[in-house]
C-alpha cells in the first residue's frame, strides 16, 4: 500500500482538517455530463432527488432547492454533491499524480459511484501513486468496477467504458496535481 503525505494526515487529524488546506479542483462539464447520464434526473423521488442526490431525510429539507427541481438546479445539485469525490480522488493521490482534466473527471465520476472507501483503497489508485500512466490504469482498472452484488450490470459496463472514453479523451487543461 502506497501511503501519501495527505493519507496520512488525514489518518493523523482527520479528513476535515486535510481537506481544509486542500480541495479538489471542480470536475470540468464533461464529468457532470457524464454523471448526469448514468445518474438520472428524478425530480420527485425520495430519499433520492435529482442526479443520485441521497436526501437526509424523507423531506430531502437539505435540499436548498425547490422540489420537483428544474434540469438546471438538478445540475447545481450533482456538481455540489461532486465535491466528496473530488476530494476523495484528490486527498488519495500523491503529488506526484498528474492528471488532466478529463482523466480526473473521469476517475471523479467513477468515486462518485463506487463511494470514498473504495475508490481510497483501490488498485487504481495504488497504481496511479505507482506512477503508471494514467490512461493505462482507466483502461485496465475502470472496466473491473462493474459488479452490484456479485451481479454485472450493463449499465455499470456502459458508465465504465463511458469514463475511460472520458479519460482518454485529449485535453491540455490540467486538473491534478492540485496541492503539494
Amino acid at each position: 500500500m502506497v501511503l501519501t503525505v495527505k493519507s496520512l494526515l488525514t489518518g493523523l487529524v482527520g479528513a476535515a482538517a486535510v481537506s481544509a488546506q486542500c480541495t479538489g479542483p471542480p470536475a470540468n462539464d464533461a464529468t457532470v455530463s457524464l454523471i448526469a447520464e448514468f445518474e438520472d434526473l428524478d425530480p420527485s423521488g425520495y430519499p433520492t432527488v435529482g442526479y443520485g442526490h441521497l436526501c437526509a431525510d424523507s423531506s430531502c429539507s437539505d435540499v436548498p432547492y425547490s422540489i420537483p427541481l428544474s434540469e438546471a438546479d438538478g445540475r447545481s445539485l450533482l456538481r455540489s454533491d461532486m465535491a466528496v469525490a473530488q476530494n476523495c480522488i484528490t486527498l488519495d493521490t500523491g503529488s506526484n499524480v498528474v492528471l488532466n482534466a478529463n482523466q480526473y473527471g473521469a476517475f471523479v465520476s467513477w468515486a462518485f459511484n463506487v463511494g470514498c472507501g473504495n475508490s481510497g483503497s483501490s488498485t487504481l489508485i495504488s497504481r496511479l501513486n505507482a506512477g503508471e500512466n494514467p490512461n493505462t490504469v482507466a483502461a485496465e482498472e475502470l472496466p473491473k468496477w462493474k459488479y452490484s452484488n456479485g451481479v454485472e450490470l450493463p449499465g455499470l459496463v456502459r458508465r465504465r467504458n463511458a469514463e475511460v472514453d472520458l479519460a482518454q479523451t485529449a485535453t491540455s487543461a490540467p486538473a491534478l496535481p492540485a496541492c503539494s
